[in-house]
């Protein structure tokens, strides 16, 4: 039932982080992954790793915010056979939020106040994390309705539901509209045998926000908040991951599942 062996595959922002255990799970699982993300040279190193191990995969720089690109990589895949599964993953910070830090004494920061908040900083994240996540389904739905047929999955976050102020106000504004335009797909593309799904990480440990999470001190902070006492790493998602790209999921659509320690139930002890 969790088979994914011989299908096709695109994950986007697979370069690192959980987009790249997300690709390293269904290539594991014999997928045929193909690996878009905005840097070339991660794109390159880590299609090289994978390929050396045995995995059928490939992989291209592809900046989500153009469009005719994002579609141009769509048409490459096609064209070496179906497109069973993708995944919209890509998505970029959006800055401090209007308080410093994860945890403790947090300080008001006025660079993440609403105020001080610029068109161009919001512009950008939705540009890329909520209507990146549109175009991205709008490309694979055009390959796979004529073939009623296709897995999608959507990256969104557990801050589209519960406020965290460390993020700037953009990320978690574009992460709901995310999981709600997820839902939307799913209501229309259910009756072509595609369905739409999406995870909702907590706090990982990954490189965006310039990588403040791989800090010790602050997974150390976190993890005492946690119900399970440690933080998330990109090999937790994987499981999660090739359960909604899988044929155990086939009666699974319009969801978005959380994966963060019970993060979100509050602090236990």
């Amino acid at each position: 039932m969790f088979s994914v062996a011989g299908q096709g595959a695109i994950v986007t922002g697979a370069g690192s982080g959980l987009g790249l255990a997300i690709a390293e799970a269904l290539a594991e699982n014999g997928a045929r992954v193909t690996l878009l993300d905005v840097d070339a040279a991660r794109v390159e190193a880590e299609t090289g790793r994978l390929a050396a191990l045995g995995y059928a995969v490939r992989g291209e720089a592809v900046d989500i915010s153009d469009h005719p690109r994002l579609e141009r990589a769509f048409d490459a895949v096609a064209a070496h056979g179906r497109l069973d599964i993708v995944f919209a993953n890509a998505g970029v910070d959006s800055g401090p939020g209007f308080v410093s830090g994860w945890t403790g004494g947090r300080e008001r920061d006025p660079r993440g106040a609403l105020e001080s908040y610029s068109d161009e900083r919001w512009n950008r994240v939705i540009e890329v994390n909520l209507t990146g996540v549109f175009a991205t389904l709008r490309a694979a739905a055009r390959i796979m309705k004529p073939q009623r047929s296709g897995k999608l999955i959507v990256t969104t976050s557990v801050a589209g539901y519960q406020c965290e102020p460390a993020i700037g106000a953009a990320y978690p504004a574009a992460k709901a509209g995310a999981a709600h335009l997820m839902r939307s797909v799913a209501h229309e593309l259910a009756a072509f045998n595609i369905t739409v799904n999406a995870i909702a990480p907590g706090f990982f440990v990954t490189n965006i926000g310039g990588g403040h999470a791989k800090n010790p001190e602050v997974q150390r902070a976190m993890a005492a908040v946690m119900p399970m006492h440690r933080v998330g790493f990109p090999d937790d998602i994987k499981g999660l991951a090739l359960f909604l790209a899988s044929p155990a999921s086939a009666y699974v659509t319009g969801q978005q599942i959380a994966i963060d320690g019970g993060w979100t139930l509050g602090v236990a002890d």
